[in-house]
């Protein structure tokens, strides 16, 4: 991921392709199902792209998968994880209410969330959350993207808004 830094510009081309090929999945205005979801159409961002399971009663979230660029973001491997698991207390609560947010609202978030808790400061992870349910409606899985990027400057803003 060390290797994804670059500027912002690119950042977003990355998060909008990502989102593009997401809404590209919808039918009828329903939200895609994982088995819609192809990875074969976006391997170049398959490094940072992650699956989150999304478990009721109540409710929690666990990492299904995670890629290999996201290794050195979070220190080691974290598919099969629980958000506390992850992450320290601030950035687990930070997390949650993001993921709530996508749950909640069956909509695509996009935020850009400091890596100070890994005591890299200087760095951020602009992520993307995409609603994914197996009956259309109702979220049982996040399809997340994350792009690495330093803290230089204006961060730009994404072109993607909620479907």
């Amino acid at each position: 991921m060390l290797g994804q830094l670059g500027g912002q510009a690119s950042a977003v081309r990355s998060h909008e392709e990502v989102f593009a090929y997401w809404s590209s999945r919808r039918e009828g205005g329903r939200l895609p199902a994982r088995r819609h979801i192809d990875p074969d159409q976006f391997k170049r961002h398959l490094p940072t792209i992650s699956l989150i399971d999304v478990r009721r009663n109540p409710r929690d979230y666990r990492q299904r998968l995670a890629g290999t660029g996201l290794y050195s973001v979070y220190g080691g491997e974290i598919t099969g994880k629980r958000l506390c698991e992850i992450y320290a207390p601030e950035a687990e609560r930070y997390w949650r209410e993001q993921l709530n947010r996508v749950v909640d609202d069956a909509k695509p978030a996009v935020g850009v969330h400091s890596l100070s808790w890994r005591r890299a400061s200087h760095l951020s992870i602009l992520w993307l959350r995409l609603p994914l349910a197996s009956d259309g409606e109702r979220v049982d899985m996040i399809l997340g993207y994350d792009v690495l990027v330093g803290m230089h400057g204006d961060h730009g803003v994404s072109g993607i808004r909620a479907a």
